[in-house]
């Protein structure tokens, strides 16, 4: 069972930027790594990648920068910003609090 794009779509920005936190990244691999991660209990479509990259680039939370792959491919890579890293550890709080309020609501013997 995959999760539903409903559920983690506040999270997305989440996912994104703590992949960035250790290095810069491009799309094909942050999409490969959230993946990998989550053991294809997540994938995230280009569309919602690449909406997130704009809507973060735009509120100064990550920056892009032209670079070549290890294939000397062009990509565009993507690093965070300290505003992202702000913004990261708000999101991890608000996260604790989500998931202490919904645990409470969750009756794990339940059919």
């Amino acid at each position: 069972m995959g999760i539903s794009s409903d559920v983690i779509r506040g999270y997305n920005d989440t996912i994104i930027l703590c992949l960035l936190l250790d290095e810069p990244s491009y799309g094909y691999e942050i999409s490969r790594k959230i993946r990998t991660i989550t053991a294809d209990a997540y994938i995230i479509k280009e569309t919602t990648l690449y909406s997130a990259f704009t809507r973060m680039e735009k509120n100064n939370y990550i920056e892009s920068y032209p670079g070549f792959a290890d294939n000397g491919k062009r990509r565009t890579y993507y690093r965070i910003t300290e505003t992202g890293r702000k913004y990261y550890r708000e999101k991890c709080d608000e996260w604790k609090l989500t998931k202490n309020v919904i645990e409470h609501f969750i009756r794990e013997n339940e059919s």
